[in-house]
């Protein structure tokens, strides 16, 4: 699910947004507090911001700066000011992009959307040229050699987080712990046999692997 910080002071117009935004998969935490924005920041990961520019206490747009000095995160600016120095300073200042109010829900849930999508292909490219396995964050899906694989969620999981810490050594305990799919309950044995489906899927010879290796009394480690 994606998860967006929406700094809105009109506490009705956040609550329609994220009512609406919910209905496509979008988590929404709204704080009408500019400050209270940046601690949310500070302490739990989004996906995106969706920012106002008029704010209690703090521009909407030296907001935008201060995110971007310390985050790389989407930013986009909601907001009634339609001046137009409004929209290149915030661009300037490092927002992504600038919707106008008012606006029909559905453009932004577009706008988030094409973001995403772009900020997950940036991302996978950089961190995954020229390797076999590519993960594409935005839509969940895994590639193999330019092909899609067909996997469990705990499959998806548990792979998706090898290659997130490729090339580390990750221990069963810690792919119980981070893979939602996987029961906490799950004995360190379940996480063996997981591991030797995605083999099947990926390997050539799965007795002798060469994406994933078991290191002995530790886990396992992803060579992608």
């Amino acid at each position: 699910m994606v998860k967006v910080l929406m700094i809105e002071d009109d506490e009705e117009l956040a609550e329609i947004l994220s009512e609406y935004l919910q209905r496509f998969n979008i988590e929404t935490v709204s704080v009408s507090d500019p400050f209270l924005g940046l601690s949310e920041l500070e302490t739990q990961p989004f996906d995106l911001v969706i920012l106002d520019l008029t704010l209690p206490g703090m521009d909407g747009l030296e907001v935008c700066e201060q995110i971007r000095k310390k985050n790389n995160i989407p930013i986009i600016i909601s907001s009634a000011r339609n001046d137009l120095t409004d929209k290149i300073v915030g661009l300037e200042k490092g927002a992504d992009d600038y919707l106008p109010k008012p606006y029909d829900p559905r453009e932004l849930v577009a706008r988030i959307k094409t973001i995403l999508r772009r900020i997950g292909r940036e991302k996978s490219d950089e961190g995954q040229k020229g390797s076999e396995l590519k993960l594409d964050p935005v839509t969940k899906m895994i590639y193999f050699r330019g092909e899609p694989l067909h996997l469990t969620a705990a499959e998806y999981g548990i792979l998706a987080y090898l290659l997130e810490h490729a090339n580390e050594v990750v221990s069963r305990e810690d792919l119980i712990y981070s893979v939602d799919a996987i029961h906490e309950e799950s004995s360190l044995k379940s996480i063996d046999v997981i591991i030797s489906r995605i083999r099947h899927k990926l390997e050539d010879n799965p007795k002798q692997p060469r994406f994933i290796r078991s290191v002995r009394g530790l886990g396992y480690r992803l060579t992608p």
